[in-house]
């Protein structure tokens, strides 16, 4: 059932017209007794899914913005199991998906099979993990299909188009197109060929697509939304909420609508 809440949240928002708005927060940033808070607040924003980052010590695809939010959480002493925990304890009051982005290695530390099982028992609805490619991900697919947590997958600019249908045909609940040539972190301006490829992606993705990776405001998420089924706010959501501005927050979800 958790891969399927993720599928029936986005296209009930794509087939009303709308667009898809995931944020990214880092679970524990601020300590797990706030995010019970963080979740509901973005919840009543109107979000359609919330993104769950699970602080580690060696990220690879994290910016300056995400990596001080996973060092706060590690000093709050924030793991995987003390998220999945706490989200056992509070998923009755969370509407809407829950999607974990980790890397592998707390994965294999906590074991493949369990945290499946645990993933599944915490209402969550699907992962992503940027570090283990499509041809390696069936040392974890096993589990995680049991489980019924969809296995999101992410495409890059620099992704040939035979490898980009590969990786789509593979995706489950969407397909998370990558905007930048590098980390997360908000952006001024992106690269010329972006909307381009955003459209191409979604010519061929067999599931919807959605753009992450430097979109920190309400402009780069009306442009970005225009080209596909939607939007992943990280490092801009960590900031405002770091500042209390969630006003802020509300406006970029409002411009998804």
């Amino acid at each position: 059932m958790s891969k399927v809440k993720l599928e029936n949240a986005i296209h009930s928002k794509i087939e009303k017209g709308g667009k898809v708005f995931i944020p990214y927060i880092m679970a524990g940033d601020g300590g797990l007794r706030a995010l019970e808070e963080q979740i509901l607040f973005l919840q009543e924003a109107g979000v359609t899914a919330i993104e769950l980052g699970i602080p580690f010590s060696d990220p690879v695809a994290d910016g300056p913005t995400i990596q001080e939010a996973g060092k706060r959480a590690l000093n709050e002493g924030t793991t995987l199991t003390g998220v999945l925990n706490e989200l056992k304890s509070i998923k009755s009051s969370i509407e809407v998906p829950i999607i974990l982005m980790t890397y592998v290695n707390p994965i294999f530390i906590y074991g493949i099979a369990r945290f499946a099982a645990d993933c599944k028992e915490a209402g969550v609805s699907g992962v992503i993990i940027p570090d283990v490619p499509v041809e390696e991900m069936e040392i974890l697919s096993g589990s995680l299909k049991q489980a019924e947590i969809a296995i999101i997958q992410l495409a890059t600019l620099t992704s040939p188009i035979e490898r980009i249908k590969k990786i789509s045909s593979l995706s489950e609940g969407f397909l998370y197109a990558v905007t930048v040539k590098g980390i997360t972190g908000a952006r001024a301006a992106f690269n010329v060929d972006v909307e381009e490829y955003l459209e191409e992606i979604k010519a061929i993705s067999k599931v919807p697509v959605l753009a992450g990776f430097g979109i920190s405001t309400s402009a780069h998420v009306e442009s970005m939304a225009s080209h596909c089924d939607g939007v992943i706010v990280g490092s801009k959501i960590i900031e405002l909420l770091n500042n209390g501005e969630k006003d802020e927050i509300k406006e970029l979800v409002a411009a998804v609508k």
